[in-house]
Order: C-alpha cells, then structure tokens, then sequence
C-alpha cells in the first residue's frame, strides 16, 4: 500500500479488493462512456489474477481511480506488462492521481512479479492518438510511440512501448 499527499488529502494506492469493484464502475463509466456494462467489465478483470493486477486509489474514502495491469503471452522470467487501463473520475481529474496510480501500483507490481519469480522487462499501453495521457505514459514510463493503429476502437490508437523499464 501506498499514502501520497494529494491535494491536501491522503490518497492511498492499493489493491482493488472485491467490494471496491461498484464504486471502481462508477469511475469506468464516468471516464469511458462509450464502454458498457463497467461492474461486468471490472469484475472480469479482477477474476484474473495474479495475471490481471487492479488497484485503486482512494481518498477520503472514495475510490477515485483506478489501474489495471496484465501480464503478457504466459508467466514469463521477464515479464512484458500491460497498462490496460487506467482511469480517473472526471472530477478528479488533473489533480496527479493518474501519475500517482502509476508510480505507487508498479513497485507494488513488480514485488508480485518478483513472488512468482519474474522480473518487469518492458510496458506496453495503447490509447487514443489524440489523449494527452500520452505526456504521462512517456514521463512516467518512459513509453515511446511504436505504431498509430488506424481506426481501432472510437479512433486511431497508438501503441506504445516502455523497453528495459527500472521503475
């Protein structure tokens, strides 16, 4: 677990547990709206582990965001991960809990990656070609674009990869 001190409240980082996934599809469904069916979605995810990894970040007792890690293509020595999602409420947002939910769930990624005796070789994460949340993922990560993929979902996606990660 994880404390930060973000705008005057404590915000923890921590493993999503199963009574946190409804107020997590709150946030889903705020932050994706084209998406559907946000307490299916999560829970689906949060089935999977240890290879989907989910945590949350909470503040005053509400769950603000969240992030979901996967491990790619088997449990591998050096394991490639997937930002999957990550995900803020919109009125949280461009407060720093997006950053916050990356900087404070990957140590707390790579120690599990570590208990199955695998160590983080390299982050990939796709998103709109258009979301500013590619500045995070290259400040935090260090991810550098590697394709624009034509039309995926809503619009172009880019993928991007962070290589040789030692966050």
């Amino acid at each position: 677990m994880a404390l930060r001190l973000i705008s005057e409240n404590v915000m923890t980082v921590r493993f999503m547990l199963a009574e946190d996934i409804p107020a997590a599809a709150l946030v889903h469904q705020s932050a994706f709206p084209r998406q559907r069916h946000s307490q299916q979605w999560l829970q689906c995810n949060f089935n999977a582990a240890p290879r989907y990894l989910c945590f949350v970040a909470q503040q005053a007792n509400e769950i603000v965001g969240y992030i979901i890690w996967v491990q790619k293509s088997g449990f591998r020595p050096e394991a490639v991960l997937e930002l999957e999602q990550l995900a803020v409420a919109p009125e949280h947002q461009g407060k720093g809990i997006g950053r916050e939910l990356i900087a404070a769930s990957l140590p707390l990624v790579k120690a599990q990656l570590s208990k199955q005796g695998s160590t983080l070789k390299h982050i990939l994460v796709t998103t709109r070609a258009d979301n500013f949340a590619q500045q995070l993922y290259r400040e935090t990560l260090g991810a550098e674009v590697e394709t624009t993929i034509s039309n995926l979902y809503s619009a172009d996606e880019v993928l991007m990869i962070a290589r040789n990660v030692s966050v």
